[in-house]
């Protein structure tokens, strides 16, 4: 471990891989681009840095190759405020994806390019144990244990160690067939304390069904999680906990760039959740954060606190003069 936290309390520690990001053009195809837009990507680094510029005390842990790419990816997890937490390693290589964005009929296509990649063999060993323990939440999601069999046993480990844990679902076909992942979820979600759950997952792999509400609380009831939000895209989010429910809808905004909305969401949400904020608030500031970060290229919610609590008080939008 060279890059690690100093072993006193932290906030929010998140764990899983970041990737480079590379995209042509909006509207270029990859096969004919003369430049990519060169960036980095990943949930749960993007989780840590949304609650960093947010005001919480974030560490993400992972496993990287040695090399300038490796260190690219860390270069700019530190420069947001969040302190990786990275095992360095001589075999295995750097993931990326690629991303074509297109309009309809096309669509935006993601390519990924990850096999071998370093973090796949990241086992209990790599992780420093000591930082999960003492972190106020511990996080990460469905995309980690999908990479290989031995992240899958790695993240169930991690998931058993005594903190608050948060888990999203973060459902990928790319990555893991419906069935894969069920049995996956079902082992796994036990585990976890506060659950995000992506209203079209629940229902296509968890097989749930109902309003939001319903959905938030049969998740809560079948694996007795203390918090379950379910977001639902355009329609908000709500959430279930043993003292009630709550609900917020999303915020109005110009989709400039939809990836890392997700992740957006819960950043802020854990920010204000380990401030020991309402339910209600923490969603609030969640639904502002994801309508921010719609408005910004790349998969990083590049936020200030200051905005999110204008676009809670509707201050509109204008030329900052």
């Amino acid at each position: 471990m060279t890059d690690s936290t100093d072993g006193t309390t932290t906030e929010i520690t998140t764990f899983g891989e970041t990737m480079l990001r590379l995209a042509p053009e909006r509207g270029e195809r990859l096969e004919t681009a003369e430049s990519l837009d060169f960036r980095t990507a990943g949930a749960e680094s993007n989780v840590a840095i949304a609650a960093s510029r947010l005001g919480a005390d974030a560490v993400w842990i992972s496993k990287l190759p040695e090399t300038s790419l490796g260190r690219r990816v860390t270069t700019e997890v530190r420069s947001h405020g969040v302190t990786p937490a990275v095992a360095w390693s001589d075999e295995g290589r750097q993931g990326a994806y690629y991303i074509e964005e297109g309009g309809e009929p096309r669509g935006t296509n993601v390519i990924y390019d990850r096999h071998d990649a370093a973090i796949t063999t990241a086992e209990p060993d790599d992780v420093p144990i000591d930082t999960i323990r003492s972190s106020d939440v511990f996080f990460t999601t469905g995309i980690t244990p999908a990479l290989s069999e031995t992240l899958y046993e790695t993240t169930a480990e991690l998931l058993d160690v005594d903190t608050t844990t948060a888990f999203d679902l973060n459902y990928r076909s790319k990555l893991w067939s419906q069935s894969t992942a069920q049995s996956g979820y079902e082992e796994l979600l036990p585990k976890v304390d506060l659950l995000f759950a992506p209203e079209r997952d629940a229902q296509s792999i968890l097989d749930v069904d109902g309003t939001g509400e319903a959905v938030a609380d049969e998740l809560r009831t079948r694996f007795d999680c203390k918090t379950v939000v379910v977001t639902r895209g355009a329609d908000g989010a709500v959430a279930s906990t043993a003292e009630g429910s709550a609900s917020q809808s999303a915020f109005d905004t110009e989709t400039l760039d939809p990836i890392g909305t997700g992740d957006a969401f819960v950043g802020a949400f854990l920010s204000r959740y380990v401030r020991d904020a309402s339910v209600s608030e923490a969603l609030t500031w969640a639904a502002a954060t994801a309508a921010l970060k719609r408005t910004i290229k790349g998969d990083l919610a590049v936020i200030t606190e200051d905005e999110v609590e204008a676009v809670i008080a509707d201050d509109g939008a204008g030329i900052d003069r």
